[in-house]
């Protein structure tokens, strides 16, 4: 297909709205005009999620749920770094965002999708990049089976079923990798697996061989992936790495079970503190507050409480100025004054809008208010500011 006139048209119209422009686009119709539209649509998601994209002329747009749905440069540039060796085969291509910053100064890499549309923006798309990229279009698993010994092979196993909806077991996702795995690493020393963040990692682990590495990717504080690195032949123990932005918290599998200190309770916790979403997700609040020196506030609360500031601590960090239980008198000093806050709870019988409407406050502000249960099963509110 030649995209010069949908790519113009993409550049003429950006910032302006779809809706409008289906109306007025006369000069095009039909599948030129969908696509055309995409590519307005398109930047528009790319300037915040793609920017390097954004930023490079003649860049083709897939669909717009494709485009929301796809890696962000920031996850893209973290796979890259872990791609071993000179040669690279993405399985799984789609919109080839990740296989576009993977395949970056490699030898040769080879992008395979079962979708001729997607593979013809591929072309385009890794030819306006500068990439050495072989683009094939079919069945990654048909591939796999006949192609050369490669470096590191990626896949990216679609999560959902016939009928559309998430799935997040292993065994459901397509292609099964973990049927497929000892294939894979017979034909690459090294496979990476991106994977829901929804699926519990140690499960995956015990299902697939040789894991070297599993890697909780957070953006923002909102968890985004995990992918699981596997190398031949090895028998070592799995290291677990959550990252969120700049932050980064590594420790061997297992090591999560660690017992730290619970708040004794007497009188107000000074500093508390909600590690990163990544850390949350593996479970590993435990082991924080043993390395921080910190105490939990109770088993399930998943906050930890210090004396001091932290200033390096991987999540968010507040200091405590009030504490109230859930007595009314209590609570009637505790909010006097206060129409506005940040409520968020942790082990807490009420959801943070339900806690809210009875706290009667807006939401916004400075001001945070905490709800959670202590290891004795009070149930109480904090009063705290972000540090």
């Amino acid at each position: 297909m030649d995209w010069n006139e949908i790519v113009e048209f993409g550049r003429m119209h950006r910032g302006k709205d779809v809706a409008t422009l289906a109306l007025k686009a006369s000069e095009l119709s039909g599948e030129t005009l969908v696509l055309a539209l995409q590519q307005v649509a398109g930047h528009r998601i790319a300037l915040e999620k793609l920017p390097l994209w954004a930023a490079t002329e003649g860049i083709v747009y897939g669909p717009q749920l494709a485009m929301e749905q796809c890696s962000s440069q920031a996850t893209a540039l973290y796979k890259a770094a872990l791609v071993a060796g000179e040669s690279l085969a993405d399985l799984t291509g789609g919109l080839g965002v990740d296989f576009s910053f993977m395949a970056r100064g490699l030898a040769s890499a080879t992008y395979v999708e079962r979708q001729p549309l997607l593979c013809d923006i591929a072309r385009h798309n890794f030819n306006v990049l500068g990439l050495n990229a072989m683009v094939v279009n079919g069945d990654g698993v048909e591939h796999l089976k006949s192609m050369p010994q490669t470096d590191t092979i990626y896949i990216d196993p679609a999560r959902r079923d016939k009928a559309g909806n998430r799935v997040f077991a292993l065994a459901d996702c397509t292609p099964d990798v973990a049927s497929l795995a000892p294939l894979m690493l017979d034909k690459a020393r090294t496979v990476i697996i991106k994977l829901s963040p929804m699926l519990d990692h140690h499960n995956a682990v015990a299902q697939l061989p040789c894991v070297e590495q599993v890697h909780i990717l957070s953006v923002h504080g909102e968890c985004k992936e995990m992918l699981l690195v596997l190398r031949r032949g090895y028998t070592g123990n799995v290291t677990v790495h959550c990252v969120n932005d700049d932050e980064l918290m590594q420790f061997a599998l297992g090591d999560e079970i660690a017992l730290p200190t619970v708040w004794d309770n007497a009188g107000i916790p000074p500093f508390v503190h909600e590690p990163n979403a990544s850390i949350m997700k593996a479970g590993a609040f435990n082991l924080l507050a043993c390395r921080q020196c910190m105490s939990v506030m109770s088993k399930d609360s998943h906050l930890l409480v210090s004396k001091s500031i932290a200033p390096d601590f991987p999540g968010r960090s507040f200091a405590v100025d009030q504490l109230s239980t859930m007595n009314k008198k209590e609570l009637k000093a505790f909010m006097q004054g206060v129409t506005r806050a940040n409520v968020m709870v942790r082990n807490f019988p009420l959801r943070a809008n339900e806690l809210a409407r009875r706290l009667r406050v807006a939401d916004g502000g400075d001001l945070y208010i905490i709800g959670t249960t202590t290891a004795t099963g009070r149930h109480i509110l904090l009063k705290a500011h972000r540090l």
